[in-house]
């Protein structure tokens, strides 16, 4: 989700940027007093919006395994062992930063919204247990009612992660057995979890609390960083294909379609590197650094914003179509400031211990 990289990569910064809008129309489509009045108005749109924007997140996903891929496994053969809990934790901080502050803020907006005008949708005041389950991105493993939309997400991300980790670490008696082999079998060992939770894992929505199961779609993303890298891209693209196809023959499910359409994309602009033009422009760069800031704060300042436009223009069209407006552009503002507080400072790379 938020990474930064000493050199832009304009193909991966335009699908952060495009993924990024579609999930918060999708948010503001599908929750709150404020679409539910605009919707005879504009059913179609928001239909669609409530329908196809949430499979941006499989991008997402995707984008996600390529970039985890692309800082760690070149590196191998420099790491020690004792650096993987290291950069764990560095993981959990870089999303733990922003995402700590749009709990308090989540909680502050919701009280203020049901004082405002009381929803369904507006989540309770937090206990003890949900506060810390969140603190520990483990509130869907305990089973308690989130605090904002989207937060499922960052736990899995940080599962994924550490999942990668996991098998970076079940490789590590190759660097005595098999000098030079270490990437290839954390390649074959993500390759293999990844066809398990293509063909397996993914169909089953009782495990979507864990990161198997979404481990299809971020693998995909893993393998389009090692097939990036080759001179050809024809069999490249051809073997996700196949491997995405193959996946949809056995159930059709338009989030894995998603996956692998952006797997293909990655290799075919080489890592991200080719693009065209309009990908490389200051706009998608400064949407795509704000993503993840943008993907946790757009919720609270929806359930404010609606709060307002419901206590004292209910029943408005035009005030609820500029409530939900107003909500996504002041969404971008605070995601820019968010990220600018929270996410910029610990931007610059850091280096990585070495085997002495």
């Amino acid at each position: 989700m938020s990474t930064a990289t000493s050199a832009r990569l304009p193909a991966i910064d335009a699908i952060k940027a495009v993924a990024s809008q579609l999930i918060v129309l999708h948010h503001l489509a599908f929750y709150g007093p404020m679409t539910d009045v605009v919707y005879p108005s504009a059913e179609v749109v928001v239909r669609a919006l409530r329908d196809y924007a949430l499979m941006a997140v499989p991008a997402f996903l995707a984008v996600g395994g390529f970039l985890a891929a692309r800082a760690l496994l070149p590196r191998l053969a420099g790491l020690r062992l004792r650096a993987l809990p290291a950069l764990l934790w560095g993981r959990y901080l870089r999303l733990a930063r922003p995402y700590v502050v749009i709990l308090v803020l989540a909680i502050a907006c919701a009280w203020a919204a049901r004082m405002l005008a009381p929803h369904p949708d507006l989540p309770d005041a937090p206990t003890t247990l949900q506060a810390v389950a969140h603190l520990l991105l483990l509130q869907d493993i305990v089973g308690v009612d989130a605090l904002s939309a989207g937060v499922w997400h960052v736990a899995i991300d940080f599962q994924l992660y550490a999942l990668l980790i996991l098998l970076i670490a079940a490789s590590w008696p190759l660097r005595r057995l098999a000098p030079g082999y270490q990437a290839r079998f954390v390649l074959f060992a993500s390759i293999l979890v990844t066809v398990l939770s293509l063909f397996w894992i993914n169909r089953d929505p009782e495990l979507e609390i864990w990161a198997p199961y979404f481990f299809g779609a971020y693998g995909l993303g893993i393998l389009a960083e090692r097939l990036a890298r080759r001179s050809g891209r024809a069999a490249p693209i051809l073997l996700l294909c196949v491997l995405t196809a193959a996946a949809l023959y056995v159930e059709w499910r338009g989030r894995i379609l998603v996956a692998g359409v952006t797997a293909v994309l990655l290799v075919w602009s080489r890592g991200g590197r080719n693009a065209p033009a309009w990908a490389s422009g200051g706009t998608i760069d400064f949407l795509s650094r704000i993503s993840y800031s943008l993907f946790l704060i757009h919720y609270p300042l929806a359930m404010l914003i609606g709060a307002v436009i419901t206590r004292w223009w209910p029943a408005s069209v035009a005030a609820n179509a500029v409530g939900l407006l107003a909500t996504w552009l002041t969404s971008i503002a605070a995601a820019a400031l968010l990220h600018r507080w929270t996410e910029a400072p610990a931007g610059a790379p850091r280096p990585v211990a070495v085997q002495a």
